[in-house]
């Protein structure tokens, strides 16, 4: 299993489109090319394979990502006066 990643036009993000069986890379990329730009929207592709994919867990959102730590919050700084915000 392939996830595959597609970049519309130079300057933009890959973006993630789909997934794909293949048994090798170069077979991936050509059956991603045909799937998901048979249009010719396609810049670049990236294929991935699947099992490579580390991600977070959504259930671990609170603690994984620190939510609830005071430091990420300006209540605790003194805006020096002449200073000014974007």
């Amino acid at each position: 299993m392939w996830e595959v990643f597609v970049r519309s036009r130079a300057g933009l993000a890959h973006q993630h489109v789909g997934s794909l069986h293949a048994v090798d890379a170069e077979m991936a990329l050509a059956n991603a090319r045909d799937v998901y730009t048979r249009r010719g929207e396609g810049a670049s592709l990236w294929v991935v394979p699947a099992t490579e994919i580390v991600a977070s867990d959504p259930d671990d959102k609170e603690s994984f990502f620190g939510l609830d730590e005071e430091f990420r919050h300006p209540s605790h700084y003194v805006v020096p006066d002449g200073v000014v915000g974007i």
